[in-house]
């Protein structure tokens, strides 16, 4: 062929999503909210469809202005894409180029990796402490490496840990004004700590901090692509530049500002999470298990090396029995898998098919 692509691009493995479940199986790779989405935000959707001939609003204001209203900030602060993953996107081909260094935790978001990969930068990933970001080892790194974007998602998918709003604040300190640094906080709904922070409050204060969120998780709309940042107004302007002019379409704005305003099922999806998590948590624990403790709405299990009782004959015990899991070998945790909260029966089939498969 004598039409390539750019250096570095054919050395990308591109994302693999959590596995479909075939019919009848359950789902419980992809972190998707148990209870489905809002009521409010469902009925949003489906009045937008007698207006889909109509252009959205290229810069979603009545959406942003929702999201500014719901979280206390600037709604010209705010960007929106589709996904949290087009933000991130965005800021790579802002900010980096070839030459530059990305820098992540040891089992950071797999998409850091492929934001770094497309704009020819290099990723750098800092070893984690228990499977926790570890502060030290991430300055380090700085140091060392000198990276242009680090990137930090705090919860962190796919272990589940977190780290408090004192840790961000020492990171943030042993950085170099043009390095950004970009917290995601995806899971950050799930979170009922007084030490956590998502990054909000940080980007008042601070040149160099964007905050990435989403829609996908606690509000139950992964299906329509929907997330957004805020940060200083100089990386917005930027954002903005580099964008698709309609990037956010019609019917999730809709759905969006009626998510965001529906509290009560925020709260529903939080309360549900709670209860499900510490339920899989004891219970495969009990097991004599690994279960990494997580604040986030899946948990990471952790499997003996053993033969016949490793994380694959796991994955393979439990796809057989209509439970479809995360496979983490791609974040370099063979002997682990990874579990999304389910409904109360998909919990205790878990529970019930890992204790048979612990017992036989």
């Amino acid at each position: 062929m004598t039409l390539q692509p750019r250096p570095g691009i054919l050395d990308i493995k591109p994302y693999k999503p959590g596995s479909a479940a075939p019919k009848g199986a359950v789902k419980l790779s992809s972190n998707e909210n148990a209870l489905g989405c809002s009521p409010k935000a469902a009925e949003a959707f489906r009045e937008a469809a007698d207006r889909l001939h109509i252009y959205p609003d290229g810069g979603a204001l009545r959406l942003r202005e929702a999201i500014g209203k719901a979280e206390g900030v600037d709604p010209a602060q705010i960007v929106c894409g589709a996904g949290s993953d087009e933000i991130l996107q965005l800021l790579g081909r802002a900010y980096l180029g070839p030459g530059d260094t990305v820098l992540q935790s040891q089992y950071g978001f797999l998409v850091y990796r492929l934001v770094a990969m497309q704009s020819g930068a290099q990723i750098v990933s800092a070893p984690e402490s228990g499977h926790t970001t570890d502060v030290d080892a991430m300055l380090a790194a700085v140091r060392e490496h000198k990276p242009r974007i680090v990137f930090l998602a705090n919860p962190n998918n796919p272990t589940g840990t977190w780290i408090p709003r004192t840790q961000i604040e020492r990171l943030h300190a042993g950085l170099p004004e043009d390095t950004l640094l970009v917290l995601d906080a995806a899971y950050g709904e799930f979170v009922d700590h007084p030490d956590y922070e998502s990054g909000m409050g940080l980007v008042n204060h601070h040149d160099n901090i964007v905050v990435t969120r989403t829609f996908s998780k606690i509000h139950g709309l992964a299906g329509i692509r929907l997330g957004w940042a805020y940060g200083p107004a100089h990386v917005i302007d930027v954002l903005n530049r580099v964008r698709g002019p309609f990037n956010v379409n019609l019917p999730a704005i809709e759905a969006g500002i009626a998510a965001i305003n529906d509290k009560a099922f925020v709260e529903k999806s939080k309360a549900h999470n709670a209860r499900w998590l510490a339920f899989l948590a004891q219970q495969l624990g009990g097991l004599g298990l690994e279960v990494t403790p997580s604040v986030c709405n899946f948990v990471l299990v952790h499997f003996p090396q053993t033969a016949g009782k490793t994380a694959e004959d796991a994955d393979r015990f439990l796809t057989s029995k209509g439970l479809v899991v995360r496979d983490v070998k791609p974040y370099g945790l063979p002997h682990a898998l990874r579990i999304s909260i389910g409904l109360e029966e998909d919990n205790r089939r878990v529970a019930d098919a890992l204790a048979e498969f612990m017992g036989s």
